[in-house]
């Protein structure tokens, strides 16, 4: 199995955020590719693969997770990763606008890497994202992952 060091999966549903994370994160060389899912299906298809297929593509160095997405909510996202061998050391980020102690809690008790609740001002979205993109990819020294 093997991780895109420069790949990020942007779990999304508003196109204004995925723009915003896209333009923070632009200017920076150590991403060479994010991909957005704008649905917690979507996701877990990308990351897990479906119809008993696992997906052709190599897994990301970073997944940022919404959580009040279509579909699939991204604590249940966050849940399923966690319980899959592929993905239950990869580094999922939450960046959400909820500030519910219970979602808090819920995710770090699903062992989620980080959590970020994003800022309403535009300017300071951006700088978040820079920052949060910055550490995980820069910074961070990743999980090891088993073949």
């Amino acid at each position: 199995m093997s991780i895109e060091p420069t790949r990020i999966l942007l779990v999304e549903d508003d196109p204004n955020d995925v723009e915003l994370v896209q333009l923070a994160l632009s200017r920076y060389n150590f991403l060479s590719q994010m991909d957005v899912a704008s649905d917690g299906e979507q996701a877990l298809h990308y990351l897990l693969g479906q119809d008993g297929k696992s997906p052709s593509h190599p897994l990301p160095r970073l997944v940022l997770l919404d959580l009040k997405l279509p579909k699939v909510n991204g604590i249940r996202v966050l849940q399923t990763l966690r319980a899959h061998p592929r993905t239950r050391r990869l580094v999922v980020v939450v960046m959400t606008s909820s500030e519910e102690d219970s979602d808090l809690n819920a995710c770090y008790d699903l062992g989620v890497s980080s959590y970020v609740v994003k800022p309403l001002d535009f300017q300071q979205f951006l700088e978040v994202a820079q920052q949060v993109g910055l550490y995980w990819m820069l910074l961070n020294k990743p999980p090891l992952f088993s073949p």
